[in-house]
């Protein structure tokens, strides 16, 4: 099927008929794990899609904090969106050349700031590619557009918000990374971290959540994914993963399902997992 939402998730098709809209802004927002291997600024200066801006997770994200990635001040958001000549008024398509990877996060990060005109390209540029659709490798034009965001605070959640609703037991809370981490039988990525999962969560790898090449499964099935690892979708949900990138892939697909009950975990296992005095549970849910 195709997706043709601009608040959560457009087809290829969608974005060609719509390129040359004046008041679309296409952005590229890849971001690789180290292990990955991928330098994201140069692929984009290599080739991208037409007229898109790159923007960095690391210079979108909250630098006074020890934790990767946390969400920015609104002001920091401003600040960075104006100077990629985003603003009021414009629909927003983020992609990512993972084919649905980081893009999830940006999208998230707009919806966090009250913006809802924007939407992931769903494959992203490897569909797009793969496509045979027009690339460039020259930086767009930009021009200052104003901004205006209020910060919606029921979509994210601290530590302390996590650890009562797990004690509680009154969230689904939903995991995003691989069984084997969940389970805490592969050792994390990042150095210092214990191995398991958040006491009474589920597990729903964000890979499940996708086709083979990289879009996302139908809502039928996105349905029947998140019921087969035993999520009640009429509670209220806190999405994880590992540093809060992946976790906004199982937001999108919540939303896509007409779940808006849903926040994310911005700390996500880079935080919990460092704390001795919070319990972790290995093993299946």
């Amino acid at each position: 099927m195709a997706y043709d939402d601009p608040t959560t998730l457009v087809s290829t098709d969608w974005l060609a008929q719509h390129l040359n809209d004046p008041d679309l802004r296409v952005l590229d927002a890849s971001w690789y794990l180290p292990d990955q291997n991928r330098d994201p600024k140069a692929e984009y200066e290599a080739a991208h899609i037409p007229g898109a801006r790159f923007l960095a997770l690391e210079d979108i994200s909250d630098s006074r904090s020890s934790l990767p990635h946390m969400a920015p001040a609104p002001e920091k958001f401003v600040s960075r969106m104006r100077a990629l000549g985003i603003g009021d008024g414009h629909q927003v398509v983020v992609y990512d050349g993972a084919g649905l990877q980081s893009a999830a996060r940006m999208w998230w990060l707009f919806r966090l700031m009250g913006k809802t005109d924007v939407a992931v390209l769903d494959g992203g540029f490897p569909k797009w590619q793969a496509e045979g659709r027009a690339v460039e490798d020259l930086p767009p034009v930009v021009r200052d557009r104003h901004m205006t965001v209020s910060r919606q605070n029921q979509l994210v959640r601290d530590v302390t918000q996590v650890a009562a609703a797990a004690k509680l037991a009154d969230h689904e809370i939903i995991d995003a990374r691989a069984a084997e981490r969940f389970r805490g039988e592969a050792p994390e990525p990042r150095p210092g971290l214990r191995a398991g999962h958040i006491p009474k969560s589920r597990n729903v790898p964000y890979r499940t959540l996708l086709n083979p090449d990289s879009t996302m499964k139908s809502p039928a099935e996105l349905k029947a994914v998140f019921e087969a690892a035993g999520v009640d979708l009429s509670r209220p949900a806190i999405t994880t993963c590992g540093s809060g990138v992946t976790a906004a892939i199982l937001s999108l697909a919540l939303e896509i399902l007409g779940h808006r009950n849903h926040a994310l975990y911005d700390g996500s296992w880079a935080e919990w997992g460092m704390y001795n005095d919070l319990k972790v549970a290995t093993g299946e849910a």
